[in-house]
């Protein structure tokens, strides 16, 4: 990966920013196409810290376009927001290696009304699901078995949506018809259904190269009547991911993985959990960056380079 961080972005005014969010900057091409612009901005904790992991943007990028398009061929029907990842004609006028840093990080997408839902799926039982377990036997406010330990592998998939906060706010947890009454029952029906068969999907790609995928975020919009998958999918930053060998003998504890897990125990750790204004050590940006690229080549069978 590259030796520094892009946490901004200027496209000198070719293109109209529209939005800023934790990790990227969106971009207005025309009144029916979005430009999705990576950054190596990293959050924890919905904190973004000041300092990003080099080349994470590009990675993440990359990995999102190989699940868009793996996804398509494993679930006949399912629309998804990516177009291209070639930079629209606006961009031609930067400076060559202004466009090229841009290019590898960046894909046009379809601008579509978006759910204010954070669709997530989980498989096993961990982070948040694993602490309201404890304390009511309950994911979501969806009854579990008893006996559950950290780590362990649930009976059946489970869709455990959030809501989708602004930047600076916290996503909350919420249950499955909280979700129905903020988007619909019918709406809400699709977007869980099509959560856990991409879930399913994904978890089963990831098996094959020994990859545990524990959980995972969708994110949908809508045009009209019609669903679609957008922003990132199965990256390490909105999913975790465990090495499958070593799962078992590290049940009932922290799991290793191939994620921001990583990050937010080193923050947790250093009582800087929540915490603005936080630069990450050097070493664990190595050590975080080496995890994003592990997950990456494991999953697609390619070396990654940016």
């Amino acid at each position: 990966m590259p030796s520094s961080a892009v946490v901004s972005v200027d496209l000198r005014g070719k293109l109209h920013k529209i939005a800023s969010g934790k990790i990227r900057d969106l971009f207005e091409v025309d009144n029916d196409t979005l430009l999705f612009v990576a950054t190596d901005r990293i959050s924890a904790y919905d904190v973004v810290m000041d300092n990003g992991i080099p080349g994470k943007g590009a990675l993440l990028t990359k990995m999102s376009i190989y699940w868009f398009k793996y996804l398509q061929a494993k679930i006949p029907g399912l629309q998804t927001h990516y177009i291209t990842n070639s930079l629209p004609s606006a961009l031609d006028a930067l400076p060559f290696d202004m466009r090229e840093s841009v290019q590898t990080r960046s894909m046009q997408v379809r601008r579509l009304e978006v759910f204010p839902l954070e669709s997530i799926v989980r498989g096993y039982i961990t982070g948040s699901a694993w602490s309201e377990y404890k304390k009511s036997g309950t994911i979501h406010g969806i009854p579990q078995p008893s006996g559950l330990v950290e780590g362990q592998k649930l009976p059946e998939p489970i869709w455990t949506p959030s809501t989708k906060a602004e930047l600076g706010e916290h996503d909350e947890n919420i249950t499955p018809e909280k979700a129905r009454q903020m988007v619909g029952e019918g709406k809400a029906r699709i977007i869980e259904g099509l959560s856990l068969e991409l879930y399913k999907a994904g978890a089963k790609r990831a098996e094959e190269v020994g990859i545990i995928l524990a959980d995972t975020k969708f994110e949908f919009g809508h045009e009209g009547e019609q669903v679609v998958l957008i922003d990132e999918v199965l990256t390490p930053d909105s999913s975790r991911f465990w090495p499958k060998e070593t799962w078992e003998q590290s049940l009932g504890g922290a799991q290793p993985s191939f994620d921001k897990q990583f990050l937010r125990d080193w923050l947790t750790t250093q009582g800087l959990k929540g915490t603005k204004g936080v630069t990450i050590a050097e070493d664990i940006v190595e050590q975080t960056a080496k995890k994003y690229r592990d997950a990456y080549e494991r999953i697609t069978g390619e070396s990654y380079s940016e």
